[in-house]
């Protein structure tokens, strides 16, 4: 059996992201009204360091439909196992079914009792009062920002109160064809912009267009906001009232990844998926891709694929990623007994993220990342040393219908319909329009 799971599929990804508008409209049904018995993340052992109360059954929902779902019951498993008096039933969605279902359910009174979200949805689901602050938890378990990276403990954060619990971190790195690099002649995998260049140059003289640049979100999206930071922009100003990847920095993104296009360094149609695709067929011989893919490298056979941390093609550091993140539904359970034994399963499973990690995923907590159980994972180095380059999008509600404008104006550019900076001009006005409303509607 292979050390990893598959973490995050694209398909599955996209379902969350795709689902957004209908779930805030489930949930905007009943306003910001409290649903009948909601309780809140107080309590007698509100912090869920132990459990000590009478047998319960626990509603756990998420959307790890993948390799990655199985490894979350064999984990709930050992859990169960080890405390009878708390047993955890597992429920598993799509996320786009999981954020149709869960408002829904919170509203009704019927949500689960603990569940798992991604970073970005947090903030909606905050403002839509469909989950509740955890801060208490983070309190009882002596959490703390030093213990992780301040991207990934930002990232639990909604207007200065905490709904999330890290538990890991998944995201991109440089995943390299060894064989072709081989025959090219190219001794270890660039670091920087004149190593990235000049390995294009050995690729292309043999024949083989070396990075494919998708149009699409999974992962040319990725790959432009990763470049975005390097070259020191950001996806919006400081109160996140207005989009600025137009800035000069996005500009220079865009207009390195189109120029892989015309350069011949990439086919100017490149279909979703067909860049990695291409990597495994030896047809392409640099990918930037998410962690998600590390389990699937491992079970090939030929050709040898390896990672390595992103280059920096700009002057810092810049990688995209997100994080799974324990949050608590408003429920509308008044059994204490129940809100206390959630939070100990939270507590519990944090302590597991270095088993977690086999998933293939980082552990969000920074200790773990050295601990020994993380370290033999060693396909996950990379990964895990790009951790401090990290970076999620801001704490704003709604931020997802925002940043979807971007990939309009990257698909724009990269298929050639539009010069870099008229695209990203265009949707960045439309963008700040989207967060002017939203401010509007979340409050």
């Amino acid at each position: 059996m292979n050390q990893f799971d598959t973490s995050l599929s694209r398909r599955g990804f996209l379902g969350a992201v795709g689902a957004l508008g209908g779930a805030l409209a489930l949930a905007a049904c009943g306003g910001k009204s409290t649903p009948p018995g909601a309780a809140g993340a107080t309590g007698s052992a509100a912090g869920g360091a132990s459990y000590s109360g009478p047998a319960v059954k626990l509603a756990f929902w998420n959307g790890w439909t993948g390799a990655d779902g199985d490894f979350a019951k064999k984990m709930v498993d050992e859990f169960n196992k080890a405390n009878p008096n708390v047993q955890v039933q597992m429920n598993v969605f799509q996320w786009a079914d999981f954020f149709q279902k869960l408002p829904a359910a919170v509203q009704s009174g019927n949500g689960p009792d603990v569940s798992v979200m991604h970073i970005d949805d947090i903030p909606t689901q905050a403002a839509q009062q469909v989950i509740v602050p955890i801060d208490a938890i983070a309190s009882a378990l002596n959490l703390s920002a030093s213990q992780f990276a301040p991207a990934v403990w930002n990232g639990g954060m909604y207007q200065n109160k905490r709904y999330g619990i890290p538990i890991d971190v998944h995201n991109l790195g440089l995943y390299y064809n060894q064989d072709l690099f081989d025959k090219a002649g190219i001794s270890a995998p660039p670091t920087n912009e004149s190593e990235y260049m000049d390995a294009l140059d050995k690729l292309k003289s043999k024949g083989i267009q070396g990075s494919w640049v998708s149009p699409f979100q999974f992962t040319g999206g990725f790959m432009f906001q990763s470049l975005l930071w390097q070259y020191g922009g950001d996806l919006y100003n400081n109160d996140n009232t207005q989009a600025t990847w137009d800035s000069d920095a996005g500009v220079k993104a865009l207009t390195w990844m189109t120029n892989l296009v015309k350069q011949g360094y990439s086919p100017a149609n490149v279909g979703q998926d067909a860049d990695y695709i291409a990597l495994k067929n030896s047809k392409n011989a640099m990918n930037w891709q998410g962690i998600w893919q590390v389990n699937d490298v491992a079970n090939l056979k030929s050709p040898k694929i390896a990672m390595a941390p992103l280059p920096k093609i700009g002057s810092q550091g810049g990688v995209w990623g997100n994080s799974h993140q324990f949050v608590l539904p408003r429920n509308g359970s008044n059994d204490q007994h129940k809100q206390d034994a959630a939070r100990y399963f939270i507590h519990w499973f944090t302590q597991h993220e270095a088993e977690w990690a086999q998933s293939a995923k980082v552990p969000a907590e920074t200790s773990l990342q050295q601990s020994p159980e993380f370290t033999k994972l060693t396909a996950l180095k990379p990964f895990a040393e790009e951790v401090p380059d990290v970076h999620f999008p801001p704490a704003v509600a709604g931020i997802g219908d925002a940043t979807g404008k971007l990939y309009d104006a990257l698909q724009a550019a990269v298929l050639g319909k539009s010069d870099p900076a008229s695209a990203l001009h265009s949707s960045a006005k439309t963008a700040t329009g989207i967060l002017a409303a939203n401010k509007k509607k979340y409050g």
